[in-house]
């Protein structure tokens, strides 16, 4: 079997990967996440996920290398990662009440082959109505700043929902593993 490898950083997405049970390795991908004039939620996170899979491709030329890139659009909008208290803040503002889709885009890369396998998985949030003090307690106790959507789901961020729909939870986190185990598999990687 070729070399299993996570072209991100993310603790999120390595605790996903892990749960599959096979060994990997991370590697950090240097991408240029800037949004392109014109382009879709979709094809920005798409073309982002290949190009982290195809970034580390050059320490790793026999392997599988597995890209993901997330974003967050509420009105038309694209929300990235806030990055601070007060980005978040204002983010979660705007999504109060409203529905907000997550497009988190999915790659997997046969370095040794050049083959690639891309993919677009959505998921909606419905947010509740929050108010200020709800937002600044939610913000101040897990500090969701490096976080597209400005919350983690797999803590307290569920507080803020009041509906999710979706193929996959994991896609919410950063890494759908329902789509990835399709990928794998059209590589001759069985699992379980």
């Amino acid at each position: 079997m070729l070399e299993l490898v996570l072209g991100s950083t993310s603790p999120f997405r390595r605790e996903l990967l892990e749960k599959l049970g096979l060994p990997f390795s991370t590697a950090a991908p240097d991408v240029d996440e800037t949004h392109d004039a014109g382009e879709t939620p979709q094809q920005l996170v798409r073309r982002l996920a290949e190009a982290k899979a195809r970034a580390v491709s050059g320490q790793h030329p026999n392997a599988l290398i597995i890209g993901s890139d997330q974003v967050a659009c509420v009105d038309e909008q694209i929300l990235g990662k806030p990055g601070s208290r007060d980005k978040a803040t204002r983010q979660l503002n705007t999504m109060s009440g409203k529905t907000v889709t997550f497009h988190t885009g999915l790659c997997l890369y046969n370095s040794q082959a050049d083959r690639v396998q891309v993919s677009c998985e959505p998921y909606r949030v419905h947010f509740r109505t929050l108010d200020s003090q709800q937002i600044a307690r939610y913000v101040d106790k897990e500090q969701p700043y490096n976080c597209a959507g400005s919350f983690k789901s797999e803590g307290l961020g569920i507080t803020l929902f009041r509906k999710l729909e979706g193929d996959d939870p994991n896609i919410l986190v950063g890494l759908p593993l329902i789509r990835l185990v399709e990928m794998l598999d059209k590589e001759g990687v069985v699992l379980p």
